[in-house]
């Protein structure tokens, strides 16, 4: 499903350095995925792009989820591309650079100077590294964290202020606070959707998705059975009830949900679900492995796609203010994302006094240092590869296999789906 809408910017001269003024109006197309989260920050974007550049007008396309979005553009690829600028999640940009779809704007940033100087650290652009270049700019990133009910905690006799640090201690504080009844339930971790929480309990595990050559599967090892088994404790321990994300999300702002395991990136949409129903509250997640352990690096990275030289200049325009300190800073204060920009990091003026006022933010960042790339699976079939592991996790989550089982199906199925060696 798509969602267009267009939005003229008004205002004055754009501020960034070394970008030429361009010649008349410009209308270009923008896409982004998952507006229920994004919109409010790109709304934010555009107001202040506005007052900077006259001549250009975005027409937005929106799509629900990444999967749509990838699938919008690889179409469009096909016929005829319409869109100039589209926000992909990392783990797809793969795909268009190998398709030769995303354009290397590395030279289009080293032309306005040192890349680092402006923010962009070869950590933040390795997260949209891939081709072999630079096929995109990182505009959010995100980490799994824990959400928690603090009144529900309270009525459990946990505390609020000293939450599980191990996945033993969730599950039993999950137990007491099904205990309460009334149909509150102990707690929720986002397995649907995508293989990115699956990552977090991999990499939690100091695994890893595929061999150094990406020729045989990495995860069929003791960390993706430790990933699997910690998902059946979930439920055979922890009480974990068999929800849709949706359902999951609404519970949770009701109240009738303890603790609840998904992205950052939802902070700011569920601060306004929740309003005054309860002391919300947020934290890091257990820790595994404490010496190996890392978490996966959800979020978007800004694609340049237009050919055509006015639009190209216009889009590039706006993907460099969106990843801007600026940018980066309106991004982190309407969504729940980790900054993107280092200099929006450093330079207290921008985001330092942020977080000093709004704590439930603050726990992506505590976790910053272990973030890692969400891997990127090779090849035509990453999309199938991914619905591959969440269907093998729902028979876990149905208790309908074992982790031993559904690990072997589940291996054999990814390699399958492999691309085959040359030669």
């Amino acid at each position: 499903m798509l969602t267009r809408r267009s939005l003229p910017l008004i205002g004055g001269a754009l501020a960034l350095p070394g970008l030429a003024r361009a010649q008349g109006a410009v209308e270009i197309t923008v896409h982004y995925a998952q507006p229920v989260i994004f919109k409010e920050s790109y709304d934010a974007l555009a107001a202040a792009f506005a007052r900077r550049e006259p001549n250009i007008r975005i027409n937005w396309i929106t799509t629900p989820n990444y999967e749509e979005g990838m699938q919008l553009i690889l179409r469009q690829a096909a016929t005829n591309l319409t869109v100039d600028l589209s926000y992909q999640g990392f783990n797809r940009l793969r795909l268009f650079a190998e398709r030769g779809i995303a354009q290397d704007v590395m030279p289009l940033l080293r032309a306005e100077g040192d890349p680092a100087a402006m923010g962009y650290s070869p950590n933040i652009l390795a997260l949209a590294h891939f081709g072999g270049f630079q096929s995109g700019l990182a505009y959010a990133a995100s980490n799994p964290i824990m959400y928690y009910n603090a009144d529900l905690v309270r009525r459990a006799g946990g505390n609020p202020d000293a939450m599980p640090t191990s996945w033993d201690g969730v599950f039993e504080l999950s137990r007491r606070i099904k205990a309460l009844g009334g149909g509150t339930e102990g707690f929720w971790y986002a397995w649907p959707g995508d293989d990115w929480m699956f990552s977090a309990l991999l990499f939690g595990h100091g695994g890893r998705m595929l061999t150094e050559d990406e020729r045989d599967v990495a995860f069929a090892g003791p960390e993706g059975l430790g990933a699997l088994r910690l998902l059946d404790r979930m439920v055979k321990e922890g009480g974990m009830p068999n929800l849709a994300r949706d359902a999951a999300q609404q519970a949770f702002a009701a109240g009738r949900l303890g603790m609840f395991f998904w992205t950052t990136a939802a902070l700011r949409g569920t601060m306004q679900q929740v309003g005054r129903n309860f002391e919300l509250r947020t934290t890091v997640m257990p820790v595994i492995d404490p010496v190996r352990g890392r978490l996966p690096t959800g979020g978007a990275a800004g694609m340049l796609i237009a050919r055509d030289p006015a639009k190209r200049e216009a889009a590039w325009k706006f993907l460099r203010f969106s990843t801007s300190a600026e940018g980066t800073t309106l991004m982190v204060q309407n969504t729940g994302y980790v900054p993107t920009n280092q200099l929006a990091i450093d330079d207290p003026r921008w985001l330092g006094e942020f977080y000093r006022q709004n704590p439930l933010f603050q726990a992506a960042t505590r976790q910053a240092n272990i973030m890692i790339p969400w891997y990127a699976f090779p090849g035509a079939n990453s999309v199938r590869v991914t619905q591959t592991m969440v269907d093998q996790q729902a028979r876990i989550v149905e208790q309908r296999a074992t982790p031993e089982q559904v690990l072997a199906d589940m291996a054999a199925e990814v390699r399958r789906l492999l691309p085959r060696p040359r030669g």
